[in-house]
């Protein structure tokens, strides 16, 4: 923890971005945008003057409600934002890894962010869909064990108020979680879908896609990517065998996500796709493709 006087050592002021990073990441969705939030409570923590700083009894409370007010003003303008976002916006995939507890300061998310459901690419899209303070509660107290009282402080409503945004959103994570498939499931259908794709079987994709199923690429406006959802087994299979021939140079890698088992497109020794499936039913119901490279920085 930091001392109040303001002169914490690099240790301390690393473990305490640790943290941040992690909390603002599960509310954002990119790191990118974590590290700015971050950035900017720093900013705000060294303009106080020092008796403002030595009047903080918790140094990390603070550090939490400030942070977590900084993403409440970014999530307030987040639709404006991907209304201009070039194509699809998805959140950032990040690497499957077994860490600690989201609380654990001995893990760097600078460097790899803590595996557990709340950096998924499916949990995430579920808390966008959610209103800022409904994330933000969700995040803070179901995530990182932050009271009502707390959290109260940073939206600005009452405890009960926050524990109904909690509620909220926790069913409708609970109801995305009911759609899920097991993972041995998930498995054997994501192979088979890989199988497919690597032979050029068409019927074979055909038969492990829902009729429903929707294919996602957020390519960012950086490289080449599908500028709107694609809908449909046929058309989302003659898309993705279209992207693979085009694409002749790339390798196809199974690849560990916190999503489950996915792929992950290599070219010249670089990770430069990252492809994670929702299996429902025992067929593929959503197909997420990040091929943006500004959101693949910690896979290489």
């Amino acid at each position: 923890m930091m001392p109040n006087d303001g002169e914490a050592t690099h240790a301390e002021l690393r473990s305490e971005r640790r943290h941040l990073v992690s909390l603002a990441f599960r509310m954002l969705g990119t790191i990118a945008e974590a590290e700015d939030a971050v950035q900017d409570t720093y900013i705000r923590w060294y303009r106080m003057s020092q008796e403002e700083r030595d009047a903080v009894d918790v140094p990390r409370a603070w550090f939490t409600r400030a942070v977590s007010r900084v993403c409440l003003n970014i999530l307030a303008s987040a639709r404006w934002r991907h209304e201009r976002y070039v194509g699809p916006w998805l959140p950032e995939p990040v690497p499957a890894y077994t860490f600690p507890s989201p609380t654990d300061a001995s893990v760097d998310p600078l460097d790899r962010v803590t595996l557990d459901e709340s950096v998924s690419t499916a949990l995430l899209l579920v808390l966008e869909a959610m209103t800022p303070a409904e994330r933000v509660a969700f995040v803070l107290h179901d995530v990182f064990a932050v009271s009502f009282d707390d959290i109260s402080v940073v939206v600005g409503r009452s405890p009960a108020a926050c524990r109904q945004l909690a509620t909220s959103a926790r069913r409708r994570v609970r109801q995305n979680r009911t759609k899920r498939a097991t993972q041995a499931e998930h498995e054997q259908v994501v192979r088979a879908f890989a199988a497919a794709a690597r032979t050029g079987d068409f019927d074979a994709l055909i038969s492990v896609l829902d009729p429903k199923v929707e294919l996602r690429s957020d390519g960012g406006g950086i490289v080449t990517a599908a500028r709107n959802p694609i809908f449909g087994m046929d058309k989302v299979a003659r898309f993705l065998f279209g992207t693979l021939g085009k694409n002749a140079r790339f390798t196809v890698l199974e690849q560990e996500t916190p999503d489950g088992l996915g792929f992950a497109l290599w070219d010249d020794g670089r990770i430069v796709g990252v492809v994670t499936l929702e299996v429902v039913a025992g067929l593929v119901r959503e197909v997420r493709m990040m091929v943006n490279p500004d959101k693949l920085t910690l896979w290489n």
